[in-house]
């Protein structure tokens, strides 16, 4: 497989150094890409780079994971209009671990292939420098013009943010730089990948490597930043970004966002977030042009990606959760639904809290749902509504307008889910 040309297809590269081509074909090569260590989880904006890797894997080349211990520590100015918190080495070696375990779903780390992965942190290298060796060793190498003319400066420079840019983020890309000539030297690590914000960081490293070890061959690949159609930023919803961590975006909630991609971003987002052939791919978005109300690009991204970074059984659950709200049969599958996904499916539905007291004493449901909670205003609406066939508990048709509350309805202990109607849902809370 050619890397240039499986990422050329796929829509994932924006600049490419001149004769990264050559080095390439050359046999073997060693890659690496940074990964910011500053939570104990990957969001989806870093997939396009682990894809990256995983691409440059398949293709029979090293891949390099770097944490960036160091790095992360200061922050790097590009597309940041403020500095960021600094965190501490005990949080940094937890979200390192944390990460390594995403990352291998992606990345063989663990067979004897001469292209297993590597993941390296360049705290461990950077913290034995002291501050005086590093300005004199690395410092003196490139020129205050030189860094002052990288787009990431020149922006926080501009005006952009008021408290303009502290020294500490200043040497970021000198210390970026010292990253590649590291790996260069160490790893025989010849090309470094990353989003295309990082290109100047990215090209002061081919610069040291240049000027310290008078060498011209080591090279640059950058993926475009990832947008959505509409021009929004990809990966961010209301509740904000979208975890690999199972805690932090539940399954459901992972699934749900690919599944409901619009369909320019999925024929986008397939060819950059799986590894589906291109003939696999165009078969899709044919099958798409001819029946888009079908949706089976959104479908099968949301299928590859979730089984990816999750599982099948995972998969499988999200798919299942999904039709609870479109079905009439779904009891047994609601009863199903840890307490997270339960949440997660009837968020933003109307919510009541009741005594649990009131439904272990059995507490009839028409009294229940107007006095307690007030799904109804009337217990003679209620009453109308079960006569017509209307009214649901926990996906279960109710005929007996004079139902009594057992703790047997509860839901993971606590909860009841009423149905009104078709579409009409309420979450009931018991306390």
């Amino acid at each position: 497989m050619d890397f240039i040309e499986e990422l050329t297809w796929r829509g994932m590269i924006h600049t490419v150094m001149p004769g990264t081509d050559k080095m390439l074909a050359e046999g073997m090569a060693t890659a690496y890409l940074g990964i910011d260590p500053t939570a104990d989880s990957l969001h989806i904006g870093h997939l396009v780079g682990v894809m990256m890797l995983k691409h440059f894997q398949r293709s029979g080349n090293k891949p390099i994971a770097l944490i960036g211990g160091a790095t992360g520590m200061i922050g790097d100015p590009s597309m940041k209009s403020q500095e960021r918190k600094l965190i501490d080495e005990p949080t940094l070696r937890h979200n390192q671990e944390a990460i390594k375990a995403q990352l291998a779903k992606f990345l063989d780390f663990d067979s004897d292939a001469p292209n297993a992965a590597e993941l390296v942190n360049n705290y461990d290298w950077m913290k034995q420098f002291s501050f005086l060796d590093f300005i004199r060793d690395v410092g003196k190498h490139i020129t205050v013009n030189y860094m002052m003319a990288k787009d990431s400066v020149k922006k926080r420079l501009s005006g952009e943010s008021r408290e303009g840019m502290s020294f500490t983020e200043f040497s970021y890309q000198l210390l970026q730089g010292y990253d590649f000539l590291h790996l260069y030297k160490e790893k025989g690590c010849r090309l470094q990948l990353g989003g295309s914000d990082q290109w100047g960081n990215m090209t002061t490293g081919t610069e040291l490597i240049r000027r310290i070890e008078g060498k011209d061959d080591a090279f640059a690949l950058t993926c475009p930043l990832i947008t959505k159609a509409d021009g929004g930023k990809f990966g961010k919803t209301e509740s904000g970004n979208v975890w690999l961590d199972r805690a932090r975006t539940s399954p459901y909630k992972f699934y749900q966002f690919w599944l409901n991609v619009s369909d320019a971003d999925a024929e986008k987002y397939i060819k950059i977030f799986t590894a589906l052939s291109r003939e696999e791919i165009e078969a899709l978005v044919a099958e798409q042009a001819e029946d888009p109300g079908r949706r089976p690009l959104q479908k099968r991204l949301a299928q590859e990606i979730t089984t990816m970074v999750h599982s099948a059984a995972d998969y499988e659950a999200a798919v299942e959760a999904s039709q609870i709200l479109f079905s009439n049969k779904a009891a047994d599958a609601l009863r199903k639904l840890d307490e997270a996904t339960l949440l997660d499916v009837f968020d933003g539905v109307p919510t009541f809290e009741v005594s649990r007291a009131d439904i272990e004493a059995g507490m009839r449901m028409a009294d229940l749902l107007t006095e307690k909670a007030a799904v109804f205003p009337s217990k003679a609406e209620m009453r109308k509504l079960v006569q017509g066939g209307g009214f649901s508990i926990n996906k279960e048709k109710v005929t007996d307008p004079q139902i009594a509350a057992s703790p047997e309805m509860l839901l993971d202990g606590k909860y009841i889910i009423v149905q009104k109607g078709k579409k009409q849902y309420f979450l009931i809370i018991a306390r």
